[in-house]
């Protein structure tokens, strides 16, 4: 149940940390560039996130239809 929502959680809140993040790597070393790493990271949980939200949204639309079927 918490699931989904656990998931759109996620999906608004890894950009805002990915984009925090590019400002402490700006103000701390500028000449270096680690935040590619975390936004790389990041950028593959938030596509498996996505995927799975889908997939989730598509079982309940099913099982929703089934129900007014029933």
């Amino acid at each position: 149940m918490f699931g989904p929502l656990r998931r759109v959680k996620f999906l608004v809140t890894a950009p805002f940390i990915v984009l925090m993040l590019l400002v402490i790597n700006v103000m701390t070393s500028p000449g270096e560039r680690w935040v590619q790493w975390a936004a790389f990271g990041t950028g593959i949980a938030w596509v498996i996130n996505l995927f799975k939200l889908i997939r989730d949204v598509i079982r309940l639309g099913g099982l929703a239809a089934f129900g007014t079927y029933l």
